[in-house]
């Protein structure tokens, strides 16, 4: 099967070697998105606006790829407090509809730019 690299200018540019997403048939792989906003690419400031901002990138990819964040079957959310994870959930359940998709999240001491929260994605587009 080919890949197809997606792109959106809603959501911010990659700040490495990788795509935002790559479709492989039915399924998409959306990359880890942190706080940024796109215009700027400057990392948003405090917790709720940076899970607010992951989801928004998220959301902007999967639209990319002819998609919702309603197709998304699995995430992977990395928190530097697991503290936030109830404001995760809570911030979350805005974005997605019942049933949610599946996740982990993890615990890491840092990520990207001193970004607070980054998720990623699968996105199954089968209809």
């Amino acid at each position: 099967m080919s890949k197809t690299i997606i792109h959106s200018p809603r959501a911010p540019a990659a700040i490495g070697a990788y795509s935002q997403a790559v479709r492989v048939g039915d399924t998409v792989y959306l990359s880890g998105q942190i706080g940024l906003e796109p215009s700027t690419m400057l990392l948003v400031d405090g917790i709720d606006a940076q899970i607010g901002r992951v989801l928004e990138n998220l959301k902007a990819v999967a639209e990319a790829a002819g998609g919702s964040l309603n197709d998304v079957v699995k995430a992977t959310v990395f928190l530097t407090d697991l503290g936030n994870f109830a404001k995760f959930n809570e911030i979350m359940s805005r974005y997605f509809a019942e049933p949610y998709p599946a996740r982990a999240v993890v615990g890491v001491a840092a990520l990207p730019r001193g970004a607070l929260v980054e998720a990623d994605a699968i996105m199954n587009l089968a209809r």
